[in-house]
C-alpha cells in the first residue's frame, strides 16, 4: 500500500506516493525540515537537501570506520 505526502514549495504543491512503512518516518523528517502547513521557498528545499546529505556523509564515515575495525580484526 502507498500513502500520498504533499509539500508546498515556491507556491506549488508537490505530492509523492511512498510506501506506508516509510511514510511515517518521512512525515516526521519533513516536519523537522519544512513548514508542513504553509509554503516553503527554494532556499528551504536546498538547505534540507544539504542537511540530509551531510547526515548521509556522516553515516557513511561511521560505516567505513566500522568496516575498517572489522577488517583489522580478521
Amino acid at each position: 500500500m502507498s500513502k500520498k505526502i504533499g509539500l508546498h514549495i515556491g507556491g506549488r504543491r508537490f505530492d509523492v506516493d511512498v510506501e506506508d512503512e516509510f511514510a511515517l518516518f518521512l512525515e516526521i523528517q519533513m516536519q523537522k525540515d519544512f513548514n508542513i502547513e504553509g509554503n516553503n521557498d527554494l532556499k528551504a528545499l536546498l538547505q534540507a537537501y544539504v542537511r540530509k546529505n551531510h547526515e548521509l556523509y556522516l553515516q557513511n564515515r561511521e560505516v567505513e570506520k566500522i568496516i575498517k575495525k572489522i577488517d583489522n580484526k580478521e
